[in-house]
C-alpha cells in the first residue's frame, strides 16, 4: 500500500495539470520493454539465420554481403541492448537526472550510443548497396581487385565514421543534453548558442540523408541492370538466385530506413536550420521510429531468404492454377530457346552477365 501511495503521489507531483500521467508513464516503459524484447529477439534470429548460411557460401559476392549483413544485425542487437538497458534505467529514476547523474556521464553515454547506433545501420546499408552495386555492373572489378580484406577495412571504416560523429560534442566540449521529454539525451538542438550547437546535429542528419541517397541510387541501379540482363536472358547462371535475393533485400533495408529515419532527420535538420521551438512529442515519436528501424532489419533476411520465396512460389503456384503452369512453360520455352543461341562459357559469380546455358532458371531465380 505505502508503494502504491508514494508512486501515485509521485506521478501527480510530476505533472500537475494532467491526471493521466501514471498512465504515461506505465505505457512509456511497457512500450520500451517490448521495442528492446521484440528487437533482441528479432536480432538474435536473424545473426543465427546469417551466420548458418556461411557454410553454404558458393561466390565470392556472397561472402561479402553476408559479412556486412551481420555486421548489421550485430550493431542493432547491441543498440536494443544498450539503448535499451538506458532506457529502462532512466524510467525506473523518474527521469530525474539530477539524482542520479549530476556530473552528465550518463547522458554523454546515452547521446553518443544514440549517434552511433544511429548512423551505423545507415552507413552499413550504403556500403551493402555499394558493394553490391560495383558487384553486377562491374564483375571482373569486384572480383580481381576488390578483396577480402578490403571489404573487412570498408566494414571498419563505416563503424569508425559513426564513433567520430558520437564522439565529437565531447571533443568539442559541447556535451550531449537531456531532451524535453527527459527520456533520452542527443544534441543541443534547441536554443543553441553558437555556430558548433548547429553544426554537430546537422552533420548527423546530413550524413544519415547522404547514406539514404546512396543507397537508394546504387540499390535501383543494381535493380536496374539485374532487371535489364533478365529481360535479354542473358544472366542464365548458378549466382542469380542470390543476386536476386540480395536485392530483394538490399531493397527492403532501404524502404525500412527511409520510412524509419527519414522524419527524424528531417525534423533535425529543420531545427539546427531555423530558430524554432522543438515539440518534445514528435521528437520523441520519431525517434521511436527510428528505434523501429532496429527491429525490422532483421525480418527482412528472416523473411526474404531463398526457402520463404520458395514456398511463396510454390503457394502462388497452386493458386494460380493451369494459368499459372501454362505461363510458367511460356517463360521457360522463351528462356531455353535464348539459350540456345548463347555461348557455353561457364562461370560462378556475374560474370555470366550474358553467356552461361540454363536449365530450369525460371524455378531457380525464385528459389
Amino acid at each position: 500500500m505505502s508503494a502504491n501511495g508514494s508512486s501515485e503521489s509521485s506521478c501527480r507531483s510530476e505533472v500537475r495539470p494532467t491526471n493521466n500521467t501514471c498512465f504515461q508513464k506505465e505505457l512509456s516503459i511497457t512500450a520500451s520493454v517490448i521495442s528492446m524484447t521484440v528487437g533482441i529477439f528479432s536480432n538474435s534470429l536473424a545473426l543465427f539465420i546469417l551466420l548458418k548460411s556461411y557454410s553454404s557460401i558458393r561466390t565470392k559476392s556472397r561472402a561479402s554481403f553476408l559479412l556486412f549483413a551481420s555486421s548489421l544485425v550485430i550493431t542493432d542487437l547491441l543498440g536494443h541492448l544498450i539503448n535499451g538497458s538506458l532506457v529502462l534505467f532512466v524510467y525506473s529514476a523518474e527521469k530525474k537526472w539530477e539524482n542520479f547523474d549530476p556530473y552528465q556521464i550518463i547522458c554523454t553515454i546515452f547521446g553518443a550510443c544514440m549517434v552511433f547506433f544511429g548512423l551505423s545501420p545507415l552507413f552499413l546499408g550504403s556500403a551493402m548497396a555499394v558493394e553490391r552495386c560495383i558487384g553486377v555492373t562491374k564483375p571482373i572489378f569486384h572480383s580481381t581487385v576488390l578483396a577480402s580484406h578490403h571489404m573487412k577495412r570498408l566494414l571498419g571504416v563505416t563503424w569508425l565514421l559513426a564513433a567520430l560523429v558520437a564522439a565529437l560534442p565531447v571533443m568539442l566540449s559541447k556535451p550531449y543534453k537531456v531532451q524535453r521529454s527527459r527520456s533520452w539525451c542527443f544534441f543541443l538542438i534547441e536554443q543553441t548558442k553558437d555556430w558548433l550547437d548547429v553544426l554537430l546535429p546537422l552533420l548527423f542528419s546530413l550524413l544519415g540523408l547522404l547514406a539514404l541517397l546512396i543507397s537508394i541510387v546504387c540499390n535501383t541501379l543494381t535493380g536496374c541492370v539485374l532487371i535489364q540482363a533478365k529481360l535479354r536472358h542473358k544472366h542464365h547462371c548458378r549466382s542469380m538466385p542470390y543476386h536476386i535475393e540480395m536485392i530483394c533485400q538490399l531493397l527492403a533495408i532501404m524502404l525500412v530506413s527511409c520510412i524509419c529515419w527519414g522524419p527524424l532527420l528531417i525534423h533535425v535538420t529543420i531545427l539546427s536550420t531555423r530558430a524554432t521551438d522543438e515539440s518534445p512529442s514528435f521528437s520523441l515519436l520519431t525517434i521511436r521510429m527510428a528505434t523501429w528501424n532496429q527491429i525490422l532489419d532483421p525480418w527482412v533476411y528472416i523473411l526474404l531468404r531463398k526457402a520463404v520465396l520458395r514456398k511463396i512460389f510454390v503457394l502462388l503456384h497452386g493458386c494460380c492454377g493451369s494459368k499459372f503452369y501454362a505461363l510458367h512453360r511460356w517463360q521457360r520455352s522463351m528462356l531455353h530457346s535464348s539459350a540456345e543461341t548463347s555461348s557455353s562459357s561457364g562461370s560462378s559469380d556475374c560474370r555470366c552477365l550474358g553467356k552461361t546455358p540454363v536449365h530450369d532458371v525460371v524455378i531457380k531465380s525464385i528459389t
